[in-house]
């Protein structure tokens, strides 16, 4: 088990990104996706939960075979997929990611946003003992370097100046001056429960790709601005709509995915699952709109 909280400031307000968080998950989804790999959004409807109110349920499936390291593909099937689902309770979210190849690999995601450079010490209210194992990590989306084959110039954000808000561009030690800002506090609990020998290096594996996508996503993000700035909710959602129709006729092209959903994993949207200690054990993902706690999953955007 390894629990890491990764902190993402971007120079933008939490009620403007809750328009420009959605608007860059659904056109990265489509940029990244290709023939028979990429993502496939299996369900994405308004939720309503007794203790957070109304959000978003989405399921989808991220083909990811092609990104496997070599040592890891010998493990899993040659098509293979994770499944993510998310309750979306904006500003709060929780995502789970699993793997019905992997049954005991989990990892679970809780999300808050707040409008802050990061400061607040324990913002998802985790326990004693979870602060006790944590690992804080501060993403810096203006000095950190990404991976080679994710950069473009165009979304590097200490060269990026917006023409409709003038934010821009970052420079070392923007956080401590930057206004307006925020900051995605992002709790990631990663288990692998079963061959030991492997077990550190698949899940130190699982959290540098996390920290990359992390990276990425907010640094475009912040790059895509005008592209979203003063988008309607309404307006953000038809256009996410129109991706993921596009990204899930890519996935498909292969004939590699299912075109309809196979009852591997149970049915989600239930109560939104519980956080666990490090010390429990997961429990089942809900099997129906009253069921109970969630088994937890792998890496998000959310």
């Amino acid at each position: 088990m390894l629990i890491k909280e990764y902190r993402i400031c971007m120079p933008i307000t939490v009620e403007e990104y809750k328009i420009g968080q959605l608007y860059m998950i659904a056109k990265h989804s489509a940029e990244e996706s290709q023939k028979g790999e990429g993502v496939e959004v299996v369900e994405n409807r308004p939720h309503e939960d007794p203790e957070h109110g109304s959000g978003q349920f989405t399921e989808k499936r991220i083909y990811i075979s092609s990104k496997l390291p070599s040592w890891l593909k010998s493990m899993v099937p040659k098509i293979f997929y994770v499944t993510e689902k998310a309750w979306n309770y904006y500003p709060f979210t929780v995502t789970e990611y699993s793997c019905s190849f992997i049954p005991r690999f989990a990892v679970n995601i809780l999300t808050k946003y707040e409008n802050n450079n990061g400061s607040t010490e324990n913002c998802l209210n985790s326990s004693s003992e979870t602060l006790d194992h944590r690992i804080v990590d501060y993403v810096d989306i203006a000095t950190d370097e990404c991976a080679a084959h994710h950069y473009k110039e165009s979304e590097d954000v200490s060269k990026f100046c917006s023409s409709r808000t003038k934010r821009g561009p970052l420079e070392e030690g923007w956080r401590d001056s930057a206004q307006p800002i925020m900051c995605s506090y992002k709790l990631v609990d990663v288990r692998f429960d079963m061959m030991y020998l492997l077990q550190g290096k698949i899940e130190e594996f699982v959290h540098r790709s996390i920290r990359e996508i992390l990276l990425v996503g907010h640094r475009q993000a912040f790059a895509w601005i005008d592209e979203w700035f003063g988008m309607t909710l309404q307006d953000v959602r038809d256009f996410e709509s129109k991706m993921q129709e596009e990204t899930n006729e890519k996935v498909r092209q292969k004939g590699s995915v299912p075109t309809t959903p196979q009852p591997v994993e149970s049915e989600a949207g239930g109560t939104t699952p519980d956080f666990v200690t490090p010390n429990s054990t997961p429990a089942n993902t809900p099997t129906s709109p009253t069921g109970g706690q969630g088994k937890k999953g792998w890496f998000s955007w959310n």
